[in-house]
């Protein structure tokens, strides 16, 4: 199955609930009688019509989008990982790079927002995909500034053993004050 297949249901289902609602919307004239001039009774229902129909296609469009990931990264397959920070006064976030089994999977630049976003206890999923039942490999790579405005890039790895579940990676940032440094950590969870 394409990607794009959901939009073109997607598009179709819109194309058939405009037909039916311009044709349920309308009075037919036949050609025995003569055509009159609408009289007023009210607001028009066509435009609760339109809003009930923008309900379904957003509740068709969430349906879809939970189908193709479904079909897209099924469980026995599936690994998902997220970012999250702490405070971060020992560390200011500029990059993530993210190997999979050797292979580069994800790779992330960051706004200031988004790294505000992170600090007020945001997380960012980074990835989702499918790796092999077993045991597999993920290691980050973190690039920013360190204390003292220096230049960082600091990696943590990750060995884990897929099973059937779908599995959750968590990449942590967080200031460890003891040592007056950053540190990063990746914990596994099913």
């Amino acid at each position: 199955m394409q990607r794009t297949a959901p939009h073109h249901i997607l598009i179709l289902v819109l194309a058939l609930l405009t037909a039916g609602v311009l044709l349920t919307g309308s009075t037919p004239v036949s050609a025995e009688t003569p055509a009159q001039a609408p009289t007023p009774v009210g607001p028009a229902p066509l435009g609760d019509d339109m809003e009930q129909i923008k309900k379904n296609l957003l509740d068709l469009k969430r349906d879809l989008v939970i189908l193709e990931e479904d079909l897209l990264f099924p469980a026995s397959s599936q690994v998902a990982v997220f970012l999250s920070m702490d405070i971060g006064e020992l560390f200011q976030l500029d990059a993530v790079t993210v190997q999979l089994n050797g292979k580069e999977v994800a790779h992330h630049l960051y706004t200031d927002k988004q790294v505000d976003a992170l600090y007020r206890g945001g997380v960012q999923k980074l990835y989702v995909g499918n790796v092999k039942q077993g045991p597999n490999r993920l290691t980050a790579f973190f690039t920013g500034r360190g204390p003292s405005g220096r230049d960082y890039r600091r990696a943590t790895t990750v060995e884990f053993e897929k099973t059937f579940e779908p599995a959750f990676v968590e990449l942590a940032i967080s200031d460890s004050g003891a040592k007056y440094q950053p540190e990063f950590n990746a914990s596994v969870s099913n």
